[in-house]
């Protein structure tokens, strides 16, 4: 759940970036970070751990609009995709009010997608939420590798595979090259603000 800082006026959420190792997740924030310096309130850390690692830094989405009368600050993170770092996904999904769920469109990779979509809806459970009530945005990264010939899921199956229940906005990318990088986060981004403004009014 976001934190209202009184003094400064400022309401600090998170969205985290999560699915499976390697799918894109830490090129998804890196991008975002250098396309974005004006917006960044901080360094990017990096944690990392063999194979995986775990971003995080700050965001101010400008031009969104505040929240009654506060300014927004919008906490990026990604999560560490392989197995055996459940506990730290755990850790880093605590208190998150906006969920990227970064797929790879490799042929080879459908298992595991949807082992790591199911793994967050668990995830979520956990802390009593639900995936079909908090933002979700899906993005289908790696669409460039089928210009290179290599074998990549047509988007009508990733949609079945991961969006047939959930149906939330999803849009093809590559984030090395940056394609739908941008449109990802900004649908992300609206749909939190106006999910933190319900959750704001109920709370009063």
């Amino acid at each position: 759940m976001a934190v209202f800082n009184a003094k400064d006026r400022v309401i600090e959420c998170k969205v985290v970036y999560y699915g499976p190792g390697r799918c894109g997740k830490t090129t998804n924030l890196e991008y975002i970070f250098k396309a974005g310096k004006k917006y960044t309130t901080s360094d990017m850390v990096s944690i990392n751990t063999k194979g995986d690692r775990t971003l995080f830094f700050d965001f101010l989405p400008i031009g969104l609009g505040k929240i009654k009368g506060c300014d927004v600050k919008v906490q990026l993170y990604t999560v560490p995709g392989q197995q055996k770092y459940s506990s730290t996904r755990k850790l880093v999904l605590k208190n998150v009010d906006g969920v990227v769920f970064v797929a790879d469109s490799l042929e080879i990779r459908r298992k595991a997608n949807m082992l790591s979509l199911k793994d967050l809806n668990d995830n979520l459970k956990e802390q009593n939420l639900s995936i079909f009530k908090i933002p979700v945005v899906l993005q289908y990264n790696k669409r460039d590798l089928g210009d290179e010939g290599l074998p990549i899921l047509p988007i009508e199956v990733m949609e079945k595979d991961l969006n047939s229940k959930l149906k939330a906005p999803s849009f093809p990318g590559s984030a090395v090259k940056g394609d739908g990088v941008g449109q990802t986060l900004k649908k992300c981004l609206s749909l939190t603000l106006g999910y933190l403004q319900k959750e704001l009014q109920w709370s009063e």
